[in-house]
Order: structure tokens, then C-alpha cells, then sequence
């Protein structure tokens, strides 16, 4: 009974003291928990190889990282060097040949790749000395073949030329090399010409002068023991040849004077690529290192940051803007901000990216944002403590920046103690709206008048104009004269002419055509008939079920999208008549409202401009006659969208020509249709059109 009477007490008793509790009033935060950090064991040979061992028996597997922690390395007139050393690096050893290494490495279910100063491999804990043992001879005794030399150079070379045209990568190697400067490894980029420089020679000593100790980690993690690790490492890298790696000097980039527009004329550019970069010297070991990272966080660190909520989510200019800050211990690093916007949007966009940095320089951010912003980076820290690697990377931060013993052990007492003021303190640093390079890459004849009138803090934005080689060159010229006798009808004849000529294509009645094109890893299926008699059917479906289908069939028609059937209204049917024409420049010519807008390039060809609707403009070859482009306006949620069809790959069927690839494109969405048959006067029945 005793021992009852005390049960009631303690529950009476704990009830009262939960009805004092003022729930009204949010509690305080308590101290920030202590993190406790199991060191990694570590020792060192005497060709100056760092190793550190992080045991974690729960899974019977392990992990060998070798990095190797070199200044940067300038490549200059044979830049790819680093890359094709990488490549090369792996495939086989002095000791056994590519074949035979590569299927060991698969026989054991192991992993291993190599990088120009770096190799990793991983396997079940069982075949450790044995990996071990491999990835040490891959990287010491490496098996520099012609041959396989000669395979590698022409994927690099490959590559590059797909570059070419790819606006993203012209707009990444433009930044930084306007940033640092050509002339510094982190501004230089490879090109065909300085790979053609490098021979097997070249990699050798690239080899030799940088694949060596004196900088280099080997982090251990695993169901492994310090002492076998030791006796492994011992045996197998004591070979490695001691060795300290040349050095470089050259200018430190520095930030312009005024916020000026860099741009680069891309014609095939189907949206503009912006970024906003300044120069900013910042390390790890920096005492505002963790308020930087909050405030970079806060303006675009993700879908909940300033940029993105701007840009996408009240302008609808993109799909995502962010922000990105870098760190080295060795070099200056970058502030960027940047985003993909349409065309028509893009002086708008740079303003407003402007005007984001600009406020969180010039107000204090607010209390929510702080605090939601350091609940996410706790969160990450402590998630990341679950897994082994955070802990030999946090070791391997230490070594290599020279931080505190105790920096991630404080890790979230030091983020718990940033203020307000500490955020803005550190975007002044370190952000910057009045000396910063915005460098816009895109179609010029549809941005740049609209870029050359940007005005910010009250002055027009100056322009300067480069290459796609970041070379300073002219402002492009986009009037270039029509010569006589030249009409917009004239460019439609011509046009037809090229296809096949008036009489065949009227002497068509129907056609159908399949295509096929990949979208995120899954296959997509465009099946397309018409007829002369305003029929049309399209039908686009994904691994097999219909996504969107489209029928006219003279004065009637609707769409079905998803399995929801909707009919056309007559306007519509009016728009898709046009669509529905066998061959749209036959009726173009009796039409009175086509109007020649110019010229100007598409890719590497010159092409002449028509306005066939106020939605509607048509490029023409200016050599050929052959269409090659339609950029169709429409307007979706309010917002004037820009869809743009390229033709490509013209092949005759049954004496017309037709074009076998369409890339077709809105905002930075992009699907590459590949024609797989067309059938002319076949293949198209009436219940196509039901």
C-alpha cells in the first residue's frame, strides 16, 4: 500500500509541475551539445605519405582515398595534361597488364578509379591487403601505353568539340577564366589545340613532377586495424620515390573596378546563362569562415533562398537560382551567383540578382531566416556524423587547412553563437554589388538591347564584349544588309524549291511520321500524321502510354492530356489549322502578312528571318533555302513563354526532303526528337483523326 501511496504522489506531483508551464512562452534553448569526435589513429612514412585509419567494424568493408594536396598546377600551352595523366592512370601497372587488372578488380567486387592527383578503391574487408596492394602498384608503377594514350586523347578531343556548342560549358569556362585570367590554373581551360600539344612524354613528367608524396593523404575506413593498415602501407608506398612538386608564381586575380556586363555572343543560345562573380579570399580557418557559409546560404544556398524565391518563385524568370562561395588555402576563390533565364527575361533577371545582393549587403537578415538557416546546417552536421567518411574527411580538413584540433568538436557551439550582425558583416566582406562581373552568355540579337540599357543604383551598366575564348572582340553587328532582290516571299520560294518544288509537294495528300528522343533516362515516342484536308494528329507518349494527344480533324478537334479529354475551342482550331498544313509555306505564299525581319546567324549559319505570325518567326538557310529554326510565343500562367523547334539531318523521302532530327526546347528543358520513318501518301487512315 506504501508503495502505492508514493506512485500517486510522483504522478500527482509530475502533473502539477506540467501545469505550471507557461505554454504561451517558447522555452530557451540549452547549450549546444557537446560533439563527441573519435579521432582517427595516424602516422606517416618518411617520404612524407600522411595516413589516417578510421576503424568502423559494423559492416565488413573498406575504403583506401589517396589525395594528393598540391598547389595549382598551370598547364598553359599543353592544358589536358592533367586530365589525360588521369585517364591513363589505372589501366594496368608495370607488373600486370590493363586485362588482367581490370578483371581481378571486378573477380573481387572491388571498386578503384584514379584521378591526376587522386585514386580510390573499395571492397569488402576480406580483400584488403589485396586492393591494397593493386592500388598502390596502379599508382606507383604506373603503364603508360601509345596506345592507350592515343584512345584517351581522342575521347578528351571528342568532347571539346561537343563543347563547342554547349552554352553552359562556354559560359563556365568564360567565368573563371575572365575571373582569374587565362593565364592562371584555375582561369585556364583545355581547348583542341593545347591538347594536340601533349604527347605521352608530357604525361610522363606531369607524372613524375606531381604524382608524388610530399603532399599526399591516405585515409583508411573500414573494418580495418591501424596496426595491418601499417604494416600494408609500409610494404606497399615505402617504394613511392620521395619528391617535392615544382611551384608556380602568377598574378592574383583582382575584382574590377565598377559592376560592369561581360558578354558572350552565343546565336544557338536558347536562354541566357547569367552569373553574377566577384574574388573573394577566404579559408576554413577564417574566423567569419561559418557566417560566410550562413549568409551565402540564406541568399541562394537552395530552393528556400533568396534568389530562388525571387526568380522563380514571384518572376518565374527560371527554374532555379543560387548562390555559391568558395574557399582555398592556397589561392583566391569566387562569389557566384547565378541562374538559366529565358531570353526575354534576362536584363530583368541580372537586375534583380543584383538587387539580392545588394540587400542582404545593405539590411540586416532577419531573425527566421538565421535561425531556419542554422537548424539546417546543425541538422546536416549531425546527419553526417552517422557516416565513417564524415569523420575521416573532417580529420583530412584539419591536416590539410591547418584548423584547430578542436574545429568540428565546437562546430555547432560556434554556429549557435553567429548573430545577426556576424551574417551581415561577413556578406559585406565578402559579397559584392558594386564591383561585380556579370557575365551573360546568349543570343545576342534577342538580349543584348535590353542588356546595354540596364540600369543599377541610378547608372547605365557598362558592356564589354568577348569570345567564346574570353578574348575582348567587337559588339557584335546584327544588321547586316539583305541583298537586293531578296523578299520574304522570294525565301519562301526558295525554300520550297530546296524541299522538293511546288508541284511534288502539292501532289501530296498525307504523311506520317515517328520519332523518338530520350528525356531524364526514359524514352519518349512522337507519332505525327496530317492530310491535306486540315486533318492532324499527334501523339506523344512515354515508356509506352500516351502523355499528350492532339487531333483536328477540320472544323472540330481536342486534346487529351493524362487521360483528361478536353475539346478545342474555335480559336484554338484556328491556331492548329495553321500547324496542320502539310507544307505551311504553300499557303505562306498567297499570304500578305510574312514580312523579311533581317538576318542573323543560327549556329554557324547564316539565315534569314520571317515573320509568319505575331507568335510565329521562321529561319531560313541563307544558302540552302532549308528551314532551320521556328521560335513559336505563347503565353502560359501569365508569362510570355518562348519554344523554339530546330531542323537538322535533311534526308529525301520519295523526292522531298524532311528533316530527321528536331530539337525542340523551352526554357532550359531541351528534347532531341530523331526521326525513325516518314511515309508519304501512306500510313493515315481516317479513324488516325476520330
Amino acid at each position: 500500500m506504501k508503495n502505492l501511496y508514493i506512485l500517486f504522489f510522483v504522478v500527482f506531483a509530475t502533473f502539477t509541475a506540467q501545469a505550471q508551464v507557461d505554454r504561451s512562452v517558447m522555452p530557451k534553448p540549452g547549450p549546444a551539445p557537446e560533439i563527441n569526435l573519435k579521432e582517427p589513429q595516424s602516422f606517416h612514412l618518411n617520404n612524407g605519405l600522411k595516413v589516417l585509419v578510421v576503424e568502423n567494424h559494423k559492416l565488413p568493408r573498406v575504403s583506401i582515398q589517396l589525395t594528393i594536396d598540391n598547389p595549382p598546377i598551370l598547364e598553359g600551352k599543353k592544358a589536358g595534361v592533367s586530365s589525360l595523366t588521369g585517364a591513363l592512370l589505372g589501366k594496368g601497372t608495370k607488373n600486370i597488364d590493363k586485362d588482367e587488372f581490370n578483371e581481378e578488380i571486378d573477380f573481387l567486387g572491388a571498386r578503384m578509379s584514379f584521378g591526376p592527383q587522386s585514386a580510390y578503391a573499395s571492397s569488402l574487408s576480406k580483400y584488403f591487403p589485396r586492393i591494397m596492394e593493386l592500388l598502390a602498384d596502379a599508382a606507383i608503377n604506373p603503364n603508360f601505353s601509345q596506345e592507350e594514350f592515343e584512345k584517351e586523347k581522342e575521347k578528351l578531343i571528342t568532347g571539346l568539340k561537343t563543347e563547342e556548342k554547349d552554352v553552359p560549358a562556354i559560359a563556365g569556362r568564360v567565368q573563371r577564366a575572365l575571373a582569374y585570367g587565362k593565364n592562371h590554373p584555375y582561369g585556364e581551360f583545355t581547348t583542341i589545340e593545347t591538347v594536340n600539344n601533349v604527347g605521352l612524354s608530357d604525361v610522363e613528367a606531369f607524372y613524375r613532377d606531381y604524382f608524388v608524396p610530399a603532399n599526399a593523404y591516405l585515409v583508411v575506413i573500414g573494418d580495418v586495424d591501424v596496426d595491418t593498415v601499417k604494416e600494408l602501407t609500409e610494404k606497399y608506398f615505402t617504394s613511392w620515390t620521395k619528391a617535392v612538386p615544382p611551384t608556380f608564381t602568377y598574378s592574383t586575380p583582382q575584382n574590377v573596378y565598377n559592376t560592369q556586363i561581360n558578354f558572350v555572343d552565343m546565336p544557338n543560345a536558347v536562354q541566357s546563362e547569367i552569373a553574377v562573380q566577384n574574388i573573394v579570399t577566404l579559408k576554413m580557418k577564417d574566423e567569419d569562415y561559418l557566417p560566410t557559409l550562413i549568409a551565402n546560404q540564406i541568399l541562394g544556398g537552395g530552393g528556400e533562398g533568396r534568389l530562388f524565391l525571387n526568380l522563380r518563385e514571384d518572376k518565374a524568370y527560371t527554374y532555379g537560382s543560387y548562390s555559391s562561395i568558395g574557399n582555398d588555402k592556397y589561392e583566391a576563390s569566387r562569389f557566384v551567383a547565378t541562374a538559366s533565364v529565358r531570353n526575354a527575361v534576362t536584363d530583368s533577371s541580372v537586375v534583380e540578382i543584383l538587387n539580392e545582393i545588394d540587400r542582404i549587403i545593405a539590411q540586416p537578415v532577419s531573425e527566421k531566416e538565421l535561425k531556419n538557416t542554422k537548424a539546417k546546417y546543425a541538422g546536416r552536421f549531425v546527419m553526417a556524423l552517422e557516416q565513417p567518411q564524415t569523420i575521416a574527411n573532417y580529420a583530412l580538413n584539419i591536416e590539410k587547412e591547418g584548423l584547430p584540433k578542436d574545429f568540428y568538436k565546437t562546430y555547432l557551439e560556434r554556429l549557435e553563437k553567429i548573430t545577426i550582425e556576424d551574417v551581415q558583416n561577413a556578406a559585406k566582406k565578402y559579397f559584392s554589388s558594386s564591383n561585380a562581373r556579370v557575365v551573360v552568355v546568349g543570343k545576342g540579337s534577342e538580349v543584348l538591347e535590353n542588356l546595354e540599357n540596364i540600369q543599377f543604383k541610378g547608372k547605365t551598366l557598362p558592356v564589354h564584349y568577348y569570345t567564346k575564348t574570353a578574348d575582348k572582340t567587337e559588339k557584335p553587328n546584327y544588321k547586316s544588309e539583305i541583298p537586293a532582290g531578296v523578299t520574304a516571299k522570294s525565301i519562301i520560294e526558295k525554300y520550297i524549291e530546296a524541299i522538293g518544288g511546288k508541284t511534288k509537294l502539292k501532289s501530296i495528300e498525307s504523311f506520317a511520321m515517328d520519332a523518338s528522343a530520350e528525356m531524364q533516362g526514359m524514352q519518349l515516342e512522337l507519332q505525327l500524321k496530317k492530310t491535306a484536308k486540315n486533318q492532324l494528329m499527334q501523339d506523344i507518349k512515354m515508356m509506352g502510354n500516351s502523355m499528350t494527344k492532339q487531333v483536328l480533324n477540320n472544323d472540330k478537334g481536342y486534346v487529351v492530356m493524362q487521360g483528361q479529354r478536353k475539346d478545342l475551342s474555335e480559336e484554338e482550331i484556328q491556331k492548329i489549322k495553321e500547324e496542320a498544313a502539310l507544307f505551311p509555306e504553300l499557303n505562306f505564299l498567297s499570304s500578305d502578312n510574312i514580312s523579311l525581319e533581317g538576318s542573323e546567324m543560327v549556329g554557324d549559319k547564316k539565315a534569314y528571318k520571317i515573320k509568319a505570325t505575331d507568335s510565329k518567326t521562321i529561319f531560313y538557310d541563307a544558302d540552302t533555302g532549308l528551314k532551320l529554326k521556328e521560335v513559336n510565343v505563347a503565353e502560359m500562367q501569365g508569362q510570355q513563354m518562348q519554344q523554339t523547334l530546330i531542323f537538322d539531318d535533311y534526308k529525301e523521302v520519295s523526292g522531298v526532303l524532311f528533316p530527321f532530327k528536331l530539337s525542340q526546347s523551352m526554357g532550359p528543358q531541351n528534347i532531341d526528337f530523331t526521326v525513325t520513318e516518314i511515309k508519304i501518301n501512306s500510313g493515315v487512315s481516317a479513324a488516325d483523326f476520330e
